[in-house]
C-alpha cells in the first residue's frame, strides 16, 4: 500500500487502478472490485469483440458487425503478445474465489483496452491488434478499435446486438444458448423424458417471481412422465440467495426427481455467488449428479456486493463482509467439482452441441460413482 501511494504522482489513473486492483486479490474475495469513476466514457472503452476461454484456446465467440470476420478465430497474439502471456499478466488483477473465476472473468478483462494499456501489453489505449487463426486455418492480424461500451455481463454468452458464432451455425441453437437472457425458464424433450430448466440468476421477475415459478415446473413434473430433471446453473453469477428455498424445498420434496440417476444439475466457471450457494445446497441435501465443468466459487465464501465511492478518485469498490457456511463447516474444497466432467470445447461449440447435455442423456445404466 506505501509502495503504491508513493508512487502515485508518477503514474496514469488506470496505473492507479491496477494497483489498487492488486491489492484486492490477496483477499481471497470474489466479490471485491474496485472501478474507475463511472462518468467518463474513457474508463467505458472496450473492444467490441467477446473473448472466451476453450481447452482449445481463446477464442472470439462474438463481434459487432464491424468485426464480423473474427467470429469464430482463435486469438494467438495481442500487440505481438502470446495470448497466454496476456491472460497471465491480468491474472494478478483479478480478485477471486477460485482459479476458475479467472478462466471466467480473464478473457473479459482483455476487452478493456485502457486496463491493458497501462500495463504496457498494448500502445494505445484504444485499440488492440490481434493475431488471429481463422477457421480456414489462415492467420492475420486486425486492428480493433474500442467502443465506449457499457456491457458488462460477465455470463451471457450472446451480447444484444452483436452477431455470435451459434447465429452463424448451420445445426440448431442448442437448448443451453436459446434462452441465456432469460432469468429461468424451462422445456420438456418428450422423446427423452426429460424437464430442462435453465436458472441464469437468482432474482423475482415481475410476471413470475422463483416461488410461483418451482410451483408450475413441478405441478408439469408431476403431471408428465419425466425421469429426468436438468438444472443449468452455467450462465447463473448469483443474485439473492434467500429466493432460492423454494427451489430447494421442491427438489427435497419430490420423490419422482430426488433420486440418483433422475437429477443432473450442470455446473461451470460462471455458476457463482447466490448460483454457488444454489449448488452447495442442492448438493447437501439431494442426489443431484453434477455435469460440467467445476464452479466459479467454493462451498463456502465471502460474498456481497455494497459498492461504495472511493473519495478523492471517485472509483467505486466494494469488499464483501458476510462469510456463506452453505456447506459443512470443514469444507474446504475451491469449488464444486463436476461426476460428469464436460468442460466447454470450441469444437463442440462450434457445431451447437452441447457436452453437458450429450453427457447426460448418455447416462442411462452406469451413473457415475457406481
Amino acid at each position: 500500500v506505501a509502495r503504491l501511494a508513493g508512487d502515485v504522482p508518477g503514474l496514469s489513473d488506470f496505473q492507479v487502478l491496477a494497483g489498487m486492483m492488486r491489492l484486492l486479490r490477496p483477499l481471497g474475495d470474489g466479490h471485491a472490485f474496485v472501478l474507475p469513476a463511472q462518468d467518463s466514457k474513457d474508463t467505458q472503452l472496450g473492444l467490441p469483440v467477446k473473448f472466451y476461454r476453450f481447452t482449445e484456446g481463446l477464442f472470439v465467440t462474438a463481434a459487432s458487425e464491424a468485426y464480423r470476420q473474427l467470429i469464430g478465430a482463435q486469438v494467438l497474439s495481442v500487440d505481438g503478445h502470446p495470448a497466454d502471456d496476456v491472460l497471465a499478466a491480468v491474472e494478478p488483477l483479478i480478485s477471486r474465489d477460485n482459479d476458475q473465476q479467472v478462466t471466467w472473468i480473464g478473457p473479459e478483462v482483455l476487452r478493456w483496452t485502457p486496463l491493458i494499456h497501462a500495463l504496457g501489453l498494448i500502445s494505445d489505449p484504444g485499440q488492440a491488434t490481434l493475431t488471429v487463426r481463422f477457421g480456414d486455418q489462415a492467420t492475420g492480424t486486425v486492428a480493433v478499435e474500442s467502443v465506449a461500451d457499457r456491457y458488462t455481463s460477465l455470463t451471457a454468452p450472446r451480447p444484444a446486438g452483436w452477431i455470435s458464432l451459434p447465429d452463424t451455425v448451420g445445426a440448431p441453437m442448442p437448448l443451453y444458448l436459446r434462452n441465456s437472457d432469460a432469468p429461468y425458464w424451462f422445456e420438456y424433450l418428450p422423446d427423452s423424458a426429460v424437464v430442462y430448466f435453465q436458472f441464469n440468476g437468482v432474482g423475482d421477475q415481475p410476471l413470475e417471481a422463483i416461488a410461483a415459478f418451482c410451483e408450475r415446473l413441478f405441478t408439469f413434473i408431476d403431471n408428465r412422465q419425466v425421469c429426468k430433471l436438468v438444472i443449468d446453473l452455467r450462465w447463473n453469477g448469483g443474485g439473492n440467495t434467500y429466493l432460492v428455498q423454494p427451489l430447494l424445498h421442491r427438489l427435497i420434496g419430490c420423490t419422482k426427481i430426488n433420486q440418483r440417476g433422475c437429477l443432473y444439475v450442470i455446473i461451470g466457471r460462471g455458476t457463482f455467488s447466490a448460483a454457488q450457494n444454489t449448488a452447495t445446497a442442492i448438493e447437501r441435501e439431494t442426489n443431484a449428479i453434477f455435469v460440467g465443468e467445476p464452479t466459479g466459487s467454493r462451498p463456502n465464501f465471502i460474498g456481497e456486493t455494497i459498492p461504495f465511492t472511493l473519495p478523492y478518485s471517485k472509483a467505486l469498490a466494494n469488499v464483501a463482509d458476510l462469510y456463506w457456511q452453505t456447506s459443512w463447516p470443514m469444507d474446504h474444497r475451491p469449488w464444486i467439482a463436476p461426476e460428469l466432467y464436460a468442460p466447454p470445447s470450441f469444437e463442440a461449440y462450434s457445431q451447437n452441441r452441447d457436452p453437458a447435455m450429450e453427457a447426460i442423456l448418455s447416462c442411462r445404466e452406469h451413473l457415475p460413482g457406481f
